[in-house]
């Protein structure tokens, strides 16, 4: 029996789909009363559980091996927390000929959110980049951003940011930061049995996160938010976000070279630096936009969506740039002669 196969030409992740579906059960049957408090402490527990899995992976020779990077790791930093936010601010000329206030401010909370991990790594390895420190890069970004994130938020965002407080900083605290720290005490006995079952814990990792986003949506449409949004507002956010990924892209990769960054830590750069993380926005935003939280991270979704279609076409022609092709050649060449010699003897 032949398995189907997701087209190669088309660069949709099949995740993506189950995103949008995971919107559209929202709309249709959104969590209500009790429902939705138990989907409200399933999916809290869930993304805890999703950041413990992220302590227990990193090891501590990874992250040592990625410390010597330290000019990557800060050249990440700037491109996500001082660059993006710097756009976002200029976003604000958008409004109102593109882009709703609540749009913008969703928006501008989209430039204050830590780069990615799963994605970043899987991008960076898919492009023969450095794959160590784009581990390291998306631990540190998202460790950085449980704190740098909600105080942007407050002096950025102001009032529109909802619920910032002391309080809201600890809650996202012992949310993100707490089970990350405890996986990585407890990985030297856990370590093992997450790297043995790593491909059914990456569902765990996706299912929390489609859990937060029908919990997420499921809010907005009981509150009835989604009647602020029309289809021409979406289209014009869509090309705003479209031109910031566009820009990032070439910031991240011809500064990266401008810097004088090789090859290997270009694509690093490239892809942890223009890539936001829905994995620790969702909960972000929940805690600090409260009940209008489902409008705050619709352009968080639609940029997530938008930047694993681009960089999976980018991580493609990467690996098939001159010098990967150069390498590969000379070890098929190695394998043949040992293959041969075997052979004669």
């Amino acid at each position: 029996m032949t398995r189907l196969k997701w087209p190669s030409w088309m660069p949709v992740d099949p995740y993506i789909l189950l995103l949008l579906g995971t919107v559209g059960l929202a709309a249709l049957l959104p969590a209500r009363g009790t429902g939705a408090e138990v989907a409200s402490g399933a999916s809290t527990a869930a993304i805890a559980f999703l950041f413990f899995l992220y302590g227990a992976r990193l090891s501590t020779r990874e992250a040592m091996e990625g410390l010597r990077h330290w000019r990557l790791h800060i050249t990440v930093l700037v491109c996500t927390f001082v660059a993006f936010p710097l756009f976002g601010l200029a976003a604000r000329g958008l409004v109102p000929v593109f882009l709703t206030d609540p749009l913008y401010q969703g928006l501008l909370f989209l430039t204050l959110v830590p780069s990615t991990i799963q994605s970043s790594i899987a991008f960076t390895s898919m492009a023969r980049g450095n794959v160590p420190a784009a581990i390291c890069a998306g631990s540190f970004s998202s460790l950085a951003g449980i704190v740098v994130t909600p105080l942007l938020a407050a002096s950025l965002l102001g009032g529109s940011g909802g619920g910032f407080s002391a309080d809201s900083l600890i809650e996202i605290v012992f949310q993100l930061l707490v089970p990350f720290v405890a996986g990585q005490v407890l990985r030297r006995w856990v370590g093992t049995f997450i790297a043995r079952h790593k491909k059914v814990l990456g569902y765990v990792d996706r299912g929390s996160i489609l859990l937060v986003v029908y919990t997420a949506f499921s809010e907005g449409m009981v509150q009835g938010i989604w009647h602020q949004v029309s289809a021409v507002r979406l289209a014009g956010l869509l090309v705003v976000e479209a031109v910031l990924l566009a820009v990032m892209l070439a910031l991240t990769w011809y500064g990266a070279r401008a810097l004088g960054f090789n090859r290997e830590d270009r694509i690093t750069i490239q892809f942890a630096g223009s890539k936001k993380s829905l994995a620790s926005g969702l909960p972000m935003a929940s805690v600090l936009f409260g009940a209008h939280a489902s409008l705050a991270v619709l352009p968080l979704m639609l940029f997530h969506q938008m930047q694993l279609m681009v960089c999976a076409v980018i991580a493609k022609r990467r690996s098939r740039d001159p010098e990967v092709v150069s390498e590969r050649i000379p070890a098929a060449e190695s394998r043949i002669v040992a293959g041969t010699a075997t052979r004669s003897g």
